[in-house]
């Protein structure tokens, strides 16, 4: 891996040229032809940086009202990782089923870029919380928009796919499937979301 790709710098020049254009982002990613244990290190890292900004931003932010929801930033991280992990499994199964050629191993790549990318929309809303809250809200609105606009053109990009419709639609599905599983499971095994 070019030691480019270690500077913050040049990240996050990658990140903003990815979300001008996509399908050019991830196939800069899918070129780098990332070890198991890079991607392995990077997943954890991406991961760790996830519930370090959402610790961050229980603490600056009010608490909530008695009987609401309270999930713990360490919930939330173990909940992301392993909706990360199996979303890749599904980009890379569902798109072998409609005759795409990608691996698991590009599916997590561009699944670890994404969520680097969104580690950025984080921050960004954070100072938006801190300066000018109302923003911080429309931020996250645009942020859900993003992550399927990206999502969906990196699936394109990984298995040679052209109709971003059947894709969107695969995505929606799939992602609702994906949560309720997980939901369910944790359920089944007693996971509160005020737990730690």
């Amino acid at each position: 891996m070019s030691t480019e790709f270690m500077n913050l710098g040049h990240l996050l020049r990658l990140a903003r040229e990815t979300v001008t254009n996509p399908r050019a982002g991830a196939a800069t990613i899918l070129g780098l032809h990332l070890s198991v244990q890079a991607l392995r290190i990077a997943f954890g890292l991406v991961v760790v940086l996830s519930m370090l900004l959402g610790e961050l931003v229980v603490l600056i932010t009010p608490p909530p009202p008695e009987g609401a929801l309270n999930v713990s930033p360490v919930t939330m991280g173990l909940v992301q990782a392993a909706f990360l992990f199996v979303i890749a499994h599904a980009i890379t199964l569902i798109g072998r089923w409609f005759g795409g050629t990608g691996s698991f191993e590009g599916a997590l790549a561009l699944i670890i870029w994404l969520q680097f990318i969104f580690l950025c929309v984080q921050v960004v809303q954070l100072l938006a919380m801190l300066v000018i809250p109302p923003v911080a809200g429309l931020i996250t609105i645009l942020a859900m928009g993003l992550f399927f606009w990206l999502l969906v053109n990196f699936i394109a990009a990984l298995h040679s796919f052209t109709s971003l419709g059947m894709i969107f639609v695969a995505t929606i599905l799939t992602a609702f499937g994906i949560i309720f599983a997980l939901s369910l499971i944790l359920t089944l095994l007693g996971i509160g979301f005020g737990t730690v």
